[in-house]
């Protein structure tokens, strides 16, 4: 998932998304395996479920959404070929089948992707879901008009390059192939053991063609989940939902589907959603938020509360927040220097900038640590808690720097503690010990982005992160270190400029796995060797906290989104 400031998806990225504003957030109890706050433990139909939000559901249009593992309310009125498993921790990292009976056939070089599916699929309406409603959505999804979702088909899917949709090409995309009303084939480009992965994206929701209008379709998207559209006002800043009658629990075994009515409020301060939460009165009893954290003030003063601590959740979304280097500009082209910056930060001054250790873990890897992303620890640079300034000194010394040097650190104004200016004062002080003096730049949200994502500008030395499209290495280390994915006209996020032939012909062998578990512990195997050439600093991984209401009921948290999955909630 791409950095949430400059394309929301994750979440988290969430949620991003990633978070991201599309794809991450996170809520649930501390322990990931409680059910409610209290009281009767066991969910029930019925009731009203309050979501309360700072960023709207924008978008509302699976063509245009670009989410990780299908959104969270975008997940209930949109289905998908494969979806995220709806389970506590690593155990909902697992890809699983949705609208289709299984993840997807592969041929023997995961160049054909088949799937089959499930019968008695129903919309809204009643109608027959079919398998050329979901070729006719993916299409879609190319129009101009209609942009904003994961970029991958287009690269792909054979003859998709410069496709332009349904309403300029009435053609279609000859890639996709439905020989008959429950069976759709993909044809690619080049092997891809992760399509599964990809097709939890909302864009392989199904769109029938008769129904579709254009960018208005997002006003009344036909539901294939549980729950339909019966408002959508101000852009997704009040949305509700009400059950689909036509929806089968039979043939969907992920969504619990309890509430009656989903009812989404956005465009709220971060305070007062913290604080309606807290208090719980009303129908903020039954309220839950998708996109925003308790804060360290809050966090500690919730924790000094046990009926508030019992409602505070934890959650994980795969997310790394690491400094940048750019080789090309001195005197970051040289390793040695490089490497003294990694051996001299202080990892605890920076977890503390970035609200304490209950908010954010001290990385030492790229990949998140979680398994599914195939995360092998190691350190290559190890600094300790607190930097290590006198090997900081040595190796800058061998760079021909034995009087230490003068940089500059290009970071977000934002107040974001990811790429903001607690974290770069942190960075600040402590290359101060080993001899490197850090001047810092702060640049406004937009420009910030514009600034480190352009070959043109991109400074040599910033605060980055990146959020994951989907639980595993490969959306993680392709977009930042394959140099085929280095972009000189536009968003460019390989900020290293790696171009290594060793590194890219790994990255393809790896994804022509099927096996993912196989796949995992290469990825993590390449994660080490990418980081001999110190091209970033990993300095943490998020941890997002965050309260729901006192009648919340039935919480489940998942690694791969790392929040409160509002499929699964009851109310009473």
């Amino acid at each position: 998932m791409r950095q949430p400031s400059v394309i929301a998806r994750r979440v988290a990225a969430a949620s991003v998304s990633l978070v991201l504003a599309a794809g991450a957030a996170a809520c649930g109890p501390e322990d990931n395996d409680a059910k409610s706050s209290g009281g009767d433990s066991t969910p029930h139909k019925g009731g009203t479920l309050t979501v309360l939000n700072s960023e709207p559901q924008t978008d509302f249009d699976p063509a245009r959404l670009y989410t990780s593992g299908g959104g969270n309310v975008p997940s209930l009125v949109f289905r998908t070929l494969t979806t995220r498993n709806r389970e506590n921790g690593a155990a909902g990292a697992k890809v699983v089948p949705d609208l289709a009976t299984d993840t997807g056939r592969p041929n023997k070089d995961a160049t054909v992707w088949t799937y089959t599916l499930k019968t008695g699929l129903k919309y809204e309406d009643g109608s027959a879901i079919t398998s050329a409603d979901i070729k006719y959505g993916i299409e879609r999804s190319f129009a101009p008009e209609l942009s904003g979702g994961a970029p991958y088909l287009r690269d792909w899917l054979v003859g998709a390059a410069d496709y332009q949709g349904p309403y300029k090409d009435k053609g279609g995309l000859d890639a996709i192939e439905t020989p008959d009303d429950r069976t759709i084939v993909f044809h690619l480009n080049k092997p891809e053991g992760e399509f599964p992965f990809l097709a939890t994206q909302t864009q392989f929701a199904p769109v029938p063609k008769a129904k579709d209008t254009g960018t208005k379709y997002e006003e009344h998207p036909v539901s294939s989940g549980p729950y339909k559209v019966v408002k959508n006002e101000n852009d997704g800043e009040t949305v509700l939902l009400e059950r689909n009658p036509h929806w089968s629990a039979s043939t969907d075994a992920e969504r619990k589907a309890y509430p009656d009515k989903i009812d989404v409020r956005s465009g709220l301060d971060a305070s007062v959603i913290n604080q309606r939460l807290s208090a719980s009165q009303g129908a903020d009893a039954a309220a839950v938020t998708t996109d925003t954290n308790l804060g360290p003030a809050e966090l500690a003063k919730v924790t000094g509360d046990k009926e508030l601590a019992a409602r505070v959740g934890t959650g994980h979304f795969g997310y790394t927040n690491y400094i940048a280097f750019n080789p090309t500009v001195k005197p970051f082209s040289n390793v040695k220097v490089r490497q003294a910056i990694s051996y001299a930060i202080d990892r605890s001054s920076v977890v503390n900038a970035a609200g304490g250790s209950s908010l954010a873990e001290a990385a030492t890897t790229f990949l998140p640590n979680q398994e599914s992303f195939g995360y092998e620890p190691y350190d290559l640079f190890p600094a300790g808690a607190t930097g290590n300034a006198a090997k900081a000194k040595e190796l800058l010394k061998e760079a021909g720097h034995p009087n230490g040097l003068t940089v500059t650190l290009t970071h977000d104004n934002a107040q974001n503690f990811k790429t903001s200016p607690e974290i770069a004062t942190a960075i600040q002080d402590a290359l101060k010990k080993a001899g490197i003096t850090v001047k810092l730049q702060g640049l406004e949200d937009n420009n910030y982005s514009d600034t480190v994502h352009s070959v043109k500008t991109e400074p040599g030395f910033f605060l980055s992160a990146w959020g994951a499209d989907w639980p595993s290495g490969g959306p993680f280390l392709a977009p930042i270190f394959d140099g085929r994915q280095i972009v000189k006209d536009g968003a460019n996020f390989n900020s290293g400029l790696l171009n290594d032939k060793s590194v890219n012909a790994e990255i393809d062998a790896i994804n022509k796995l099927t096996d993912l578990d196989a796949a995992a512990k290469r990825w993590g195997a390449l994660d080490k060797k990418i980081g001999e050439q110190a091209l970033t600093v990993p300095l943490f991984h998020p941890v997002y906290k965050r309260l729901v209401g006192k009648d919340i009921k039935n919480v489940v948290i998942s690694d791969w989104t790392g929040v409160l999955d509002i499929s699964q909630v009851a109310v009473k």
